[in-house]
């Protein structure tokens, strides 16, 4: 008897990425239009880039911790590395969005558009991972079954 694993919803995808593509045209745009110097504009495409990436990894991370808690899962070290670069890569962020020198009303669009983009892209990994892990489970429950069928 072959066992699926659960797997999101097509609308539930469609959702993530539609999300995460909003996000990032949000932030497009915001920064395309940022007046001010392109120094500023440099350091806030910097900083998204940076909180982005941190996300992603921090999110593996989490994940692969709840799933190797049995064989041990990564070192000290590289817990300290990942909490440390998703913490800096917000604080550097906010601070460079705090410091600029725009009208309060664009760094609160600025602000509410890089928090959604952290936001959807948390939604995004946990997506993909899911869809990987579950891809993963189907093939190794497929397997038997071809195995016995071989048989």
């Amino acid at each position: 008897m072959q066992t699926l694993s659960q797997r999101d919803i097509r609308a539930w995808t469609v959702q993530a990425w539609t999300s995460f593509g909003l996000a990032t045209a949000s932030c497009a745009i915001g920064l395309a239009w940022l007046p001010g110097q392109d120094l500023d504009r440099a350091f806030m495409v910097m900083g998204y880039l940076f909180c982005l990436s941190a996300a992603f990894v921090l999110s593996k991370f989490v994940r692969d911790q709840a799933a190797g808690a049995r064989t041990g899962g990564d070192t000290p070290m590289f817990r300290i590395v990942v909490w440390g670069g998703f913490a800096a890569a917000m604080a550097l962020t906010a601070w460079g969005l705090w410091r600029m020198q725009v009208n309060g009303s664009y760094k609160a669009f600025l602000g509410i558009a890089w928090l959604y983009l952290i936001s959807s892209g948390f939604t995004l990994a946990k997506t993909l991972r899911d869809r990987h892990d579950a891809d993963a489970a189907d093939a190794g429950a497929a397997l038997p079954a071809q195995q016995h069928e071989a048989a």
